[in-house]
This record gives C-alpha cells, sequence and structure tokens, in this order.
C-alpha cells in the first residue's frame, strides 16, 4: 500500500520531478499553501487521520498544534536545510522523524550573489529604470570590480564558490570564519582577517554564514557604521542576519552605494523563545518597501537558491531520504 503524503509550498518548478519520476510507493497531495495553523483547518478529516508523510519549504510553520491535528503522522520532511519553522521538541515527543535537505543550491547561491553584485556595482537597475522614466537621474558610472575589495562572513561551501568567481574577476578577498579554509587561502589568495578589519577595509560585503539564534541580527547600527563610506552590503542567506531597522536608517544617510537583500519580509522566526507576531510582520514588511525605495537596493523575495537545477536536487534527496527511512534507514534525517 502506498504511504499517503501532504506536499505543500508546491511550486511550478516541482512539477517537472514528478512528471519525469516515478514514486509508486506513495500517494502524493498537492497544495500550493504552506502549511500552518491557519491552512491546517482546512485539510479534510481523511487526510488529518491517514497522512504518514508530509513535506513542507522554509515558508511552512509547524507548530505543536499542527502536528497534534494528524493521527498517524510518522515522517516530517522539510525541503530545505534549516529546520527553525518546525517545533522540533512535539516531533521528539510524538517519536516523528524528521529528514531535511542539506547543501543544495551551493553554485546558484554563489552565481547569485555574483550578479547581485554585478548589478550593484554597474548600477543596472537605475538603468534600466531610467529606460522606463527618463526624469531618473542620468548617473550610471560604475566601477570596475578588480579594484574592488570583497568581505565574506563565512566561507563554507557557498562562500568557496563565490571565491572562485570573485578570484576569476580579479578581486581581492577578505574573509571572516571561525573555521578557516587553508585551500581557499592557496587557491585564491583570500586573507582571514576578524570581523571589525573585514567591515572597516571591505568595498563589498556579502553575508554567508549559517544562521543560529546566536547571531540574529548580526548585522545592526554598530556593524553598518563601521562599514566604508560608499561601500556595498548584500545578505542572500537569512533576513534574520539584519536589524533592517538599523539598516534602513543607515541607508538613508547615503553611506551605501548599494544594497542586496534576498529575504522574505517576515520569515516565520523565534526570537528569546516566543514566536515574532503578526505586528512584528507588518513593521518588517513597511521598513522592507521603505528600503526598496532607496536607489540602487535590490530585494529579492529568497530566490538565490532558486534554479531547476537546485529544485531537483532538493526533491531528489528529500525522496531518497523518506525512501531510506521506509526501509528503516537514518539517511539526511535530523533525528
Amino acid at each position: 500500500m502506498a504511504c499517503k503524503m501532504l506536499f505543500f509550498d508546491y511550486r511550478e518548478s516541482e512539477e517537472k520531478f514528478f512528471k519525469e519520476n516515478k514514486l509508486d510507493n506513495y500517494e502524493i497531495k498537492f497544495f500550493k499553501e504552506s502549511l500552518n495553523e491557519l491552512t491546517v483547518t482546512n485539510i479534510s478529516e481523511e487526510d488529518l487521520d491517514n497522512t504518514m508523510i508530509i513535506s513542507v519549504f522554509s515558508a511552512s510553520k509547524i507548530t505543536d498544534d499542527v502536528i497534534r491535528k494528524f493521527k498517524n503522522l510518522r515522517v516530517l520532511s522539510t525541503r530545505s536545510s534549516s529546520h527553525d519553522h518546525i517545533d522540533l521538541d512535539c516531533c521528539i515527543r510524538k517519536n516523528i522523524a524528521l529528514i531535511n535537505v542539506d547543501l543544495y543550491g551551493t553554485k546558484a547561491v554563489a552565481q547569485f550573489t555574483m550578479g547581485i553584485i554585478l548589478m550593484l556595482v554597474r548600477k543596472i537597475c537605475p538603468a534600466i529604470q531610467f529606460e522606463i522614466n527618463p526624469l531618473v537621474p542620468k548617473n550610471f558610472c560604475g566601477r570596475d570590480l578588480d579594484t574592488l575589495t570583497l568581505g565574506l562572513f563565512g566561507t563554507g561551501t557557498v562562500g568557496a564558490s563565490v571565491c572562485k568567481y570573485a578570484n576569476s574577476f580579479g578581486m581581492k578577498i577578505l574573509a571572516y570564519d571561525t573555521n578557516p579554509n587553508k585551500e581557499l587561502v592557496e587557491k585564491y589568495n583570500i586573507e582571514y582577517i576578524e570581523q571589525e578589519d573585514l567591515l572597516k577595509n571591505s568595498d563589498i560585503v556579502v553575508v554567508l554564514i549559517p544562521y543560529t539564534k546566536d547571531n540574529y541580527h548580526k548585522f545592526s547600527y554598530d556593524e553598518f557604521k563601521k562599514m566604508k563610506v560608499g561601500s556595498y552590503f548584500i545578505n542572500v542567506t537569512r533576513g534574520e542576519f539584519v536589524d533592517n531597522d538599523a539598516l534602513l536608517e543607515v541607508a538613508k544617510t547615503g553611506k551605501f552605494k548599494g544594497i542586496g537583500l534576498d529575504v522574505v519580509a517576515c520569515p516565520p522566526i523565534k526570537q528569546e523563545g516566543k514566536d515574532v507576531t503578526a505586528t512584528d510582520c507588518v513593521d518588517t514588511s513597511f521598513t522592507i518597501k521603505e528600503l526598496a525605495k532607496i536607489p540602487n537596493v535590490i530585494i529579492t523575495p529568497q530566490i538565490a537558491y532558486d534554479t531547476q537545477e537546485s529544485v531537483d536536487y532538493i526533491l531528489k534527496t528529500t525522496f531518497e531520504g523518506l525512501g531510506d527511512f521506509l526501509k528503516g534507514g537514518r539517511k539526511n534525517r535530523i533525528f
């Protein structure tokens, strides 16, 4: 008998995988919406009683109340490396396995990062706006990348790929990481320095460190004030790293030549053990909209990883983990 599975956050880019792969072991029902305390009320009693597997993306918010609605749930599969949108304690209490997907989109995020750098430094967005509205100030003079210093906060798999691409442009590369990669020093001549020195000496600062609750709002007033006048700030990882109010206030002074944020206006997060409220979401959305009005600011809805190759990899890895679980294995399991 096929395992009953509910698949949330279903997107058009995922259709290709399901058309090309036979998944006879699963009876899958697809939902375009995310799963949360509101949408779970729309699920039929039959699905609540019989669903064995739930697959979600990071946009879903799986609380204790959501999990308790399902009577025979055995596996929660998140198509993301992060899992802070899921109540882990409830999963453990109910003996529900948690499967994730690690190390996806490395090439995609690195290439996206370089794309944002090029768009900001060469003022591509203002130039596009000028063609739409000739009243936009005509000042599109940029810089050659090999005259600029790139500062990377984090040199993991994505950071290493960014080093490769930046090196091909002839950029000087500074980096901060608690675990320096000697191979990157040898291959791309990067220099590891302290955080404060990186902020003071980089023309472009890119955030690529893994997110934990300890680095919530890692970049706030103090960090932005230490950066060069006329520098660029880019975050392509998690919105929680950045104090958006502080960024907006500093940006309004004209300090930055460009800002690139690949963020969701209000991601599901917890701060000091409590859920962020709807009011916080409204405030964050307002701040993001104000930032977007500033010239040479690029804000995108968490698409850095989003290529067809990355999506296919995520789904392939997801079903490899689920298949292994059904055989009694622990592949890709958090617990």
